[in-house]
């Protein structure tokens, strides 16, 4: 294999094909053939059959002298099937003629990191918002960690389907961002679980409003993208980073990027968005990719090519970076220490007791922004409460206004900085205990769990509700594991012990755990 020459990559996931060549240190061509469905949205096979006819098209335009090539790169999921098929085949044939080695890139790392390529940011936290995929990544123990995601749709889809619902052609989202400039947002379903979102609901509510149109899209962009800015914010004050990457088609969004821009400025952390050619789905991504993997190693024989339609981030090692990514949660720890501020709250001292004080946040619209404080601040002093009569530890309240709850101060270590089995046993007891109560915590992460001594005190109940559905334990559970997957090396051993501890408080923790894996399954590939 050359040391110098050149990565051709190809993308072809969904409905846009695309190749590119990577040199030393830059693209050197980037041409695409995206599928246009006649009316509807994306068929996967009649796009695959539209790659077919068109890869030989894209890939000459962009392979120049192909004695250069020293590696074939291919998208090799996640995505649709079809599609994948088409381009790995193509892939295999190539590197085969041109007896360079094979790299299959994961789809949704490749937007991670041509974006920090493009960009020039080191360790992002990175909301990556497509058609199909809408995740919070960051990096930790040399993997992508999925800190929250869609639980059904993704916001790409939803737009569009939206917008099928309207009469607009494809893609949707475009169409929606220019009416949504002229309208008054109406008030619109916010679903938020913890660091997941939900878009079913809300797109639903959307497509069936009497409103005016440009209204509907106007309140549809505002909610959902808070919805995004939230979960990213969330994630972005539970790990310590000080950066915030924008990926994936719907990143193009003019409204969605000014909303992460202002959430960066009120925190102080920095804000990336790619050029748009890098944006969306793109051959650059997988050239590029394919290029720092195959420096790192990371190449792939024929037989162990095959395309993965559910291939998830945090399933690839990360063996051309440098570190874990560890330090960003020491910072974290530090910040926690001083008190001051979180994802959602201000949270200040006084005397033997603290005052948590909902801020008001710039990117939300006032009328959606005063409706969740009001909510969340009373959702939580009374679920506190009510925890309480169930037998879990909490804070004793104190006193409550319209923003502010005043309550005990909890003298401890938050979970995630003093993870053990027996600690983490304890945990999944109680909240055993409140979903026997039929009560939601609805943000389980262990920044929300303070260890005094020996006993596990909950807090932070902003997003809890009353339910006795299975599914709604199960997303209150899928939540705790996201977190502790996404932010300790020995998730294992951990899980099971909350298990444990679980099975201890409640007759059907069996029923719960099988609706957290099919909750896990959903955030496959959509």
């Amino acid at each position: 294999m050359p040391e110098q020459g050149h990565i051709l990559g190809i993308e072809g996931t969904a409905w846009n094909l695309s190749a590119a060549l990577f040199g030393d240190d830059d693209v050197i061509s980037l041409y695409s053939s995206p599928y246009q469905p006649p009316s509807g949205g994306i068929h996967p096979r009649e796009a695959a059959q539209h790659h077919a006819s068109k890869m030989k098209e894209v890939v000459s335009a962009v392979i120049g002298d192909p004695s250069a090539i020293r590696a074939v790169a291919f998208s090799q999921g996640p995505g649709l099937g079809p599609c994948l098929r088409t381009v790995g085949t193509a892939a295999r044939a190539l590197a085969l003629a041109l007896d360079v080695p094979l790299v299959g890139v994961n789809h949704c790392v490749a937007h991670v990191e041509v974006g920090r390529w493009a960009c020039g940011c080191d360790d992002p936290i990175t909301l990556y918002a497509s058609g199909a995929n809408t995740q919070v990544l960051g990096f930790l123990g040399k993997r992508y960690r999925i800190f929250g995601e869609t639980l059904d749709i993704g916001i790409g889809n939803g737009l569009d389907k939206f917008a099928r619902s309207k009469g607009m052609t494809h893609p949707g989202g475009p169409q929606i961002e220019a009416l949504a400039r002229t309208g008054d947002p109406i008030d619109l379903p916010y679903t938020v679980k913890g660091m997941d979102l939900a878009f079913s609901g809300l797109i639903s509510a959307a497509s069936s409003s009497p409103a005016a149109l440009p209204d509907v899209c106007a309140g549809l962009q505002e909610t959902a993208f808070a919805m995004c800015v939230e979960v990213t914010e969330r994630a972005l004050a539970h790990s310590g980073k000080d950066e915030v990457l924008l990926v994936g088609g719907v990143g193009a969004n003019g409204r969605l990027q000014e909303m992460l821009a202002t959430m960066c400025e009120e925190r102080g952390a920095s804000f990336y968005v790619p050029p748009r050619k890098y944006i969306g789905d793109n051959g650059a991504m997988i050239a590029y990719t394919g290029k720092i993997m195959l420096e790192a190693g990371a190449t792939l024989a024929i037989g162990d090519s095959a395309v993965n339609a559910g291939y998830r981030s945090d399933e690839v090692e990360v063996t051309w970076r440098t570190g874990d990514g560890h330090a960003a949660f020491v910072r974290a720890d530090a910040m926690a220490d001083a008190g001051a501020r979180g994802a959602e709250a201000l949270v200040t001292r006084r005397g033997p007791d603290v005052v948590k004080r909902r801020l008001s946040k710039g990117y939300r619209t006032p009328r959606l922004d005063a409706r969740l404080i009001a909510e969340r601040t009373r959702a939580e002093a009374r679920l506190i409460a009510a925890a309480r009569k169930a037998g879990v530890a909490t804070p004793v309240i104190r006193d409550v206004t319209h923003d502010s709850i005043v309550m005990e101060y909890i003298e401890g270590a938050m979970l995630k900085r003093v993870l053990s089995p027996p600690g983490v046993e304890r945990a999944g007891e109680m909240v055993g205990r409140m979903h026997a109560a039929g009560i939601i915590h609805g943000d389980l992460t262990t920044s929300n769990i303070i260890m005094r001594g020996e006993v596990p005190v909950f807090i932070d109940f902003g997003l809890s509700f009353v339910s006795r559905e299975t599914e709604a334990r199960g997303v209150d559970v899928h939540v705790f594991f996201q977190t502790l997957e996404s932010t300790t090396r020995d998730y294992e051993r951990l899980s099971r012990a909350f298990r444990d501890g679980y099975a201890a408080a409640t007759d059907d923790a069996d029923e719960v755990f099988e609706r957290v894996e099919e909750i896990r399954m959903r955030g496959r590939y959509l």
